[in-house]
């Protein structure tokens, strides 16, 4: 098995655009040809747009791009942006009346970093459709800093994203963009994902917490899963056990910090890790959707707690080649590229925003 750059998976090409001042930006998967594709989603509470076209019962075939964005549900608009570059372009559906492009879309929550009162914007995702044209990244302040490989660290979707906030935002770390491919034989298979998640991120080989919740000085990192339970064995030794679901009092839920007993969890809102496989394998789009269920798989190694109901986790696959290859070899690979890109994500992050990194942990 060999390691190879994301870029050189066929019939895909990845543009990146960002506003630091912003403090978010967007991704662009672009399919000029139009590729198969499947999603699932496990979180419970995800921005999306488009997703049922995806759905084993709709009748597309295929879609066209797919845009991966901060800005939570504002950021879904951006999508216009993309819809606009590829109908000139000639790239879509045709109707018989004009071009009609699908594109589907995932947004994080990034609002609580940078400026809260911006988001992406259709502008901006036509320059992430630019820039796929490069394989580059889009820099605002220096285009010609683009670097035509770099498809991880803080830009893109990933310009604002954090990990570790079960205790909302005193005590996360900074997070952003990350990917990762193989190729096996002539298969190719690659993850690009934006790990905004609210719980801790480990090695997936070592199983060493790598980033997440951070000490109150942020010079260690401490384990969020086992601070849940500790939380909840605390609340429930005072309210007793039969007062229903035990709420994460004072660590910025929506109800003051007087705990609930409405049956909700009540963590911290605003998360959300969004990711794509992209592969040259021959698969139709329930294939893919089976692909994409099993790649969850590799969220589920690198991220705890993962699929919360405070998070959107979401996960698409794309196909766009002839190899032929079995659904379970495929979803298999899919989740191992896909906890090496979360992995990716934080350790090629940098510092910003006042959340520590952890390459400087």
């Amino acid at each position: 098995m060999e390691i190879i750059s994301i870029h050189t998976i066929e019939g895909f090409r990845i543009g990146h655009a960002q506003n630091e001042s912003w403090g978010t930006g967007c991704t662009v998967v672009i399919s000029d040809e139009g590729a198969a594709a499947g999603v699932s989603v496990r979180g419970g509470g995800p921005a999306s747009r488009e997703t049922e076209l995806l759905s084993p019962t709709a009748n597309a075939d295929c879609i066209h791009a797919l845009l991966l964005s901060g800005g939570s549900a504002y950021g879904l608009g951006a999508a216009q942006g993309v819809m606009e570059y590829l109908r000139n372009h000639g790239i879509g559906f045709d109707t018989g009346f004009g071009i009609v492009p699908l594109v589907c879309a995932s947004c994080i929550f990034d609002l609580p970093v940078g400026m809260p009162d911006t988001w992406p914007d259709p502008e901006m995702a036509n320059r992430a459709c630019v820039d796929s044209e490069n394989h580059g990244v889009y820099d605002d302040s220096d285009p010609e800093k683009a670097d035509k490989e770099q498809c991880h660290g803080g830009i893109g979707g990933g310009t604002g994203a954090t990990v570790g906030k079960l205790l909302g935002t005193q005590a996360l770390m900074k997070s952003g963009i990350g990917s990762y491919a193989v190729q096996l034989g002539d298969l190719k298979m690659g993850a690009v994902v934006i790990v905004n998640a609210l719980g801790d991120v480990f090695d997936p080989d070592s199983g060493e917490q790598i980033a997440g919740l951070l000490t109150d000085d942020h010079c260690n990192l401490r384990n969020s899963e086992a601070l849940m339970y500790k939380m909840y064995e605390e609340q429930a030794g005072g309210q007793g056990m039969s007062d229903g679901a035990i709420g994460w009092s004072s660590h910025g839920n929506d109800d003051g910090g007087n705990g609930s007993d409405d049956g909700k969890s009540h963590l911290p809102a605003g998360n959300t890790t969004i990711g794509v496989i992209l592969t040259n394998a021959d698969f139709n789009k329930t294939d893919l959707t089976r692909i994409a269920d099993m790649t969850h798989n590799g969220l589920a190694r690198t991220i705890r707690p993962v699929h919360t109901m405070a998070d959107g986790d979401t996960v698409y696959a794309m196909a766009s080649g002839t190899v032929k290859t079995n659904v379970d070899l495929a979803g298999t690979l899919a989740a191992k590229v896909m906890a090496e890109a979360v992995k990716d994500a934080v350790l090629s992050a940098k510092t910003a925003y006042g959340a520590k990194a952890a390459a400087d942990l």
